[in-house]
């Protein structure tokens, strides 16, 4: 049976990827391996830094040689440390949004993402439209920092996450679909879906797709 490795950097991402393992592929193997400490540090860092990818190739090698037939990274902040662990691994290694915006692109026009950690902001658009030109695609991004969400989540009020997210929603209403940027922001996709008439993607459900799609295919 196929076992997916999934490396997380923030707990919060952790439950709303198990939730959509269990609606679109439950019978999958599921490996979890959490460092809570990535985060504050690349924050310390101020960027990406050497030894932080260095960490990041670490824990995908650690991964794979527990038997991992594919890995997906649940964290947005680290895209170009998690290129050079899929350079140096023989298993697929999926980046957090690589498939939800390989989605969006198939819509084109102008997309919009939601984010709430800013700090992922930069490093995630410029992963957006480095895909864009690969693909030949005049698609563009517009971002939406929601002020607020990440604490509210922070303090485990759920709900006043989501309402942030929601609201937040109506400033991108002009684009032809909305991404919810962040793993620990999928728990939000009703309550925008409920005010908002675009297309809402969330990255758990596309990355899971896509890693389904590739086991049958027998590429992971």
């Amino acid at each position: 049976m196929t076992r997916i490795g999934l490396i997380h950097a923030v707990q919060a991402a952790m439950q709303p990827v198990e939730d959509a393992f269990k609606s679109l592929w439950p019978e999958v193997r599921r490996a979890n391996l959490l460092d809570d400490s990535l985060a504050p540090d690349r924050e310390a860092a101020g960027g990406l830094s050497p030894e932080l990818s260095r960490r990041i190739v670490s824990l995908a090698s650690y991964v794979a040689d527990t038997g991992a037939d594919a890995i997906l990274f649940t964290c947005s902040a680290f895209g170009e440390a998690i290129e050079a662990a899929a350079r140096a691994l023989p298993i697929p290694v999926l980046k957090p949004n690589e498939a939800m915006f390989e989605a969006a692109l198939d819509i084109g026009g102008r997309i919009g993402m939601l984010a709430t950690f800013e700090p992922a902001v930069t490093s995630m658009e410029e992963e957006f439209r480095d895909l864009a030109r690969q693909r030949g695609s005049t698609a563009t991004l517009e971002t939406f920092v929601v002020p607020g969400a990440r604490a509210a989540l922070a303090a485990g009020d759920l709900t006043e996450h989501n309402r942030l997210i929601a609201d937040a929603s109506s400033a991108l209403a002009h684009c032809s679909a909305i991404l919810l940027a962040h793993f620990s922001m999928a728990p939000a996709e009703h309550a925008v879906s409920a005010t908002s008439t675009r297309v809402i993607f969330s990255a758990p459900k596309s990355a899971i797709a896509k890693l389904k799609s590739g086991s049958k295919s027998g590429r992971c």
